[in-house]
């Protein structure tokens, strides 16, 4: 008997493993407390895990193969991962055992590590989800000085062939992102998001409060939006391409306080868990444009495929070359405690108690929620990068750490000193007034940094320059903003800093 592991995130139904029935052949599935106290997650992302993992199951036995799979709740379950696989292997007299390369660097130095001490054979084989290997990137970038994401982006473009005339990007221009930075002012009408058809939820919740998990957010059946199995993964993208995508790049960066989803497609929890594979998304997509050139714009579809192709293969490829290192960077030294309202969404901010509102009524926020408003204030507030990921990695369904942590700290809290972004992603609440109507019912003025009606952002922005200037004063991207911060005069930076100060010390009250 060969014992193969299916860990909860490597739900690909068309890997070659399933292309035949083998008797000697079972698939061993853990829901495990390991995985869900190592940070405290969504009530949603747990229910979202377990209910795909369940589904999948399903699915194997439905097609003829073998499956243990230990719940949360099986007396059976030792919630460790090398413990369930040693007894896994002694209750099946198991002669072999093997696993697929995980996503993440805890459980790949885990398996590795069992796999020295089983005496039984072993072997670990590609999840074959990715567009590139754990090592493309690297091999791509080596000998250069920085990692700029758009030439990777670029050699993805050119070796599968998406959107090209040859070696030459189609509409004469690689990146349409100055296209895809409007702000949504209530037209066009926003389509009712895709719901998957989601069975036992409600149920499978009860067993998880019943176990103990800690978990935050909350569950509410008719807001969950997360795939469970690949028919609805699938009909969820094809609801996307077509109702959606015709608006998508236009209003990706837009944020509203009456819309959570906008025109985003909703499918990185099916991407990440491997219910959809990423080059049959971007296919897919890049069919419907070709197919509907009259209503979908080429900027609509580039700016999602960038994303697809580019941003995620790159996080990705970055991660795996950077760990472990990488997780505990924190390049502009910041230690401040991550505010209470993170947890709650208990601000008068507008712009955050909407955004957090969002994240823990839905575990979920599009990108720019993420990166310039909740991200935003975390750098700012100069908190601790440990707890700034701790918090995205525990609040959103989709987080799973190689995606995870090089775009909180990397990409969102500048934690390793410009390996992902060139310069730190901050503003004033000018960017935030810009795409969204935040800003139109908030109790502060986004246009004054001082005083007690002045928006949080404005000082807390200039603060943060003033106070990493030495560390910053190197990046070229920074000189316009340093040298403005120059022309403040000194009584005017110290009532700033004044401001700043009152709301470091007591964020929870502002």
């Amino acid at each position: 008997m060969e014992v193969r592991l299916i860990i909860g995130d490597q739900l690909n139904p068309d890997h070659s493993w399933f292309t035949k029935v083998d008797k000697d052949i079972c698939y061993v599935m853990y829901e495990m407390r390991q995985e869900t106290d190592y940070v405290r997650h969504h009530i949603q992302k747990v229910v979202a895990f377990f209910g795909a993992m369940r589904q999948f199951a399903k699915h194997l036995e439905s097609k003829g193969h073998m499956v243990l799979y230990f719940t949360i709740d099986d007396p059976e379950n030792e919630h460790q991962l090398d413990k369930n696989l040693e007894k896994t292997i002694k209750m099946l007299n198991a002669r072999s055992f093997s696993y697929l390369y995980p996503d993440e660097y805890r459980l790949d130095e885990q398996l590795k590590t069992f796999c020295k001490k089983t005496s039984l054979p072993s072997k670990a084989i590609d999840t074959e989800h990715f567009m590139t290997s754990r090592d493309e990137l690297a091999h791509f970038f080596k000998g250069k000085k920085s990692m700029v994401m758009e030439f990777f982006y670029r050699h993805m473009r050119k070796k599968h062939q998406i959107l090209m005339n040859g070696d030459q990007p189609e509409g004469g221009a690689w990146n349409f992102d100055k296209h895809n930075r409007n702000k949504w002012k209530g037209t066009p009408e926003i389509p009712l998001p895709y719901q998957p058809k989601t069975t036992e939820t409600q149920r499978l919740k009860k067993i998880i409060d019943q176990s103990g998990i800690q978990t935050m957010g909350v569950f509410d059946e008719k807001n969950f939006l997360f795939p469970l199995n690949h028919q609805e993964a699938q009909a969820q993208l094809n609801y996307f391409c077509e109702h959606l995508l015709e608006h998508f790049g236009t209003y990706q960066d837009a944020m509203h306080t009456k819309e959570v989803n906008l025109f985003h497609a909703r499918i990185s929890f099916g991407l990440n868990v491997k219910l959809l594979h990423p080059l049959d998304v971007i296919q897919q997509v890049v069919a419907a444009y070709r197919e509907n050139k009259e209503k979908i714009s080429l900027a609509q579809v580039e700016g999602f495929v960038r994303q697809v192709l580019g941003w995620r293969e790159y996080m990705r490829g970055l991660y795996w070359k950077e760990m472990p290192n990488y997780k505990s960077m924190n390049a502009l030294d910041n230690h401040n405690t991550l505010p209470d309202f993170y947890w709650t969404g208990k601000t008068k901010m507008n712009c955050l108690s909407t955004s957090i509102k969002n994240s823990l009524d839905n575990a979920y926020a599009h990108h720019i929620q993420r990166l310039m408003i909740t991200g935003n204030f975390a750098l700012l507030s100069q908190s601790d990068p440990d707890e700034v990921d701790r918090w995205y990695l525990g609040v959103y369904a989709d987080a799973i750490e190689w995606v995870q942590l090089p775009n909180t700290r990397g990409m969102s809290q500048y934690a390793d000193g410009g390996i992902v972004a060139t310069k730190p992603y901050v503003s004033s609440g000018s960017y935030i007034n810009k795409m969204s109507d935040y800003c139109q019912s908030c109790v502060y003025n986004q246009k004054k940094r001082v005083g007690d009606d002045a928006c949080p952002f404005n000082s807390l922005y200039w603060n943060f320059l003033d106070d990493k200037r030495e560390l910053l004063q190197s990046n070229n991207r920074m000189g316009m903003m340093l040298n403005l911060l120059k022309k403040i005069p000194t009584p005017e930076l110290a009532a700033v800093k004044e401001r700043a100060y009152a709301i470091l010390s007591n964020p929870d009250n502002f």
